[in-house]
C-alpha cells in the first residue's frame, strides 16, 4: 500500500486535528457507509500512538499510520487523501 496526502488534505488534518510535529493520526477500516472499494465500511481517523504499525509515512512531522490488525483493509490498494472542493471534508480514494 502506497499512502498519499495531499497538501491542502494536510492542511486540513493541521487546523481540524489541531495537530502539531510529532503526533501521529490512525486510519483504518470502520464499519458502516462506504469507499469505492469497500462496500459496508468506510475510513476513519483517529489521533493517537501507534501500537502495532503496519504501514507509517510521515508528512510535514505527522505521522499516519495504520495498524496491522487493520491490513485487511488495506493491504491491496493504495490510498490517496484529497480535500474535497465542495464539501471542504477529506476524500479517500482507494486504487
Amino acid at each position: 500500500m502506497e499512502l498519499t496526502i495531499t497538501p491542502e488534505a494536510l492542511a486540513w488534518f493541521k487546523e481540524e486535528l489541531l495537530l502539531e510535529k510529532g503526533d501521529s493520526v490512525r486510519i483504518f477500516g470502520k464499519y458502516g457507509g462506504a469507499t469505492n472499494v469497500h462496500v459496508g465500511f468506510s475510513t476513519g481517523i483517529e489521533v493517537t500512538t501507534p501500537h502495532q504499525e503496519s504501514l507509517s509515512k510521515e508528512f510535514e512531522g505527522i505521522r499516519f499510520f495504520t495498524e496491522q490488525g487493520d491490513d485487511w483493509f488495506f493491504s491491496d490498494y493504495d490510498l490517496t487523501v484529497s480535500l474535497n472542493d465542495v464539501t471542504k471534508e477529506p476524500t479517500y480514494t482507494y486504487n
